[in-house]
């Protein structure tokens, strides 16, 4: 790596971590970083990974209180998270870096759309199905069928690319009768936890990894995160969401016109 690269991702990697600390949407600004620096686009998305792996672990942990009257749920929904999240790191290995590098824009541009009008989408769930309160201290079930289905589509998605994820983690829980925002949360944690696990030990050992460039990212995002938790109340919401609807919209048409020039 050279001076300006460890600069680039330095600053990818911090930026994501106060992103994703206040906000979400941080891999608008650590996956570019990846690729800027000339890494092919499977190992830009597979060492973005597992760079941001561990904030998903410390993520799902600061919600373990909230997490304990879930054991029921949390097994069969941790179940599809894993075979979700282990066939999207997958697909992402056999789709090769030219197979990947064409569908970058459509992701990009997609999960944009998602953080993007995510308020209105949290919003039309209510509408469409409106769920009863959850009492704190009650045991929840273990789910249905349906929801471990739709779960295990999200882990795909998850586990092929990663951004936009959570917002759609958040839309299934909702349809699935979640109301308590704080719970929907935390278990979006912990089961984005699962699936970044699994997909990062894919990527590992597949030798999809670039380890200098990801230890770089690892540092500065976990600095990121520190920060931005502390700024967290400091910067108002909508000024940061409007950044990275901005930034993913840039990317998105930079990326097509790379692909389509």
């Amino acid at each position: 790596m050279t001076p300006l690269d460890i600069v680039l991702i330095g600053a990818g990697g911090f930026a994501a971590g106060a992103v994703n600390a206040i906000a979400g949407g941080g891999t608008f600004f650590s996956f570019p970083a990846m690729l800027a620096v000339g890494l092919p686009p499977v190992v830009a998305n597979a060492s973005n990974s597992v760079a941001l792996w561990p904030g998903s672990l410390s993520g799902a942990w600061a919600y373990r209180q909230e997490l304990a009257r879930y054991k029921r749920y949390l097994l069969p929904m941790g179940i599809a998270s894993f075979l979700g999240g282990a066939a999207g790191g997958l697909l992402l290995l056999a789709a090769g870096d030219a197979r990947f590098a064409a569908l970058i824009p459509w992701l990009l541009g997609f999960a944009t759309l998602l953080f993007a009008f995510s308020p209105q989408l949290s919003a039309a769930l209510k509408k469409i199905r409106p769920a009863p309160a959850e009492k704190t201290g009650a045991e929840h079930g273990a789910g249905s069928p349906i929801g471990w289905f739709v779960q295990l589509l999200v882990s795909i998605y998850g586990g092929f690319f990663g951004a936009g994820m959570g917002i759609l983690m958040m839309a299934s829980l909702a349809i699935g009768g979640h109301e308590d925002v704080q719970h929907i949360n935390a278990l979006k944690n912990l089961l984005s936890a699962v699936i970044y696990s699994v997909t990062v030990t894919t990527f590992i050992i597949a030798g999809a990894v670039s380890w200098p460039h990801t230890l770089v990212m690892v540092l500065t995002a976990t600095l990121g995160g520190y920060w931005g938790a502390r700024m967290a109340r400091k910067i108002q919401g909508p000024w940061l969401r409007r950044m990275v609807i901005a930034v993913g919209s840039a990317l998105t048409v930079y990326y097509f016109y790379k692909t389509l020039g």
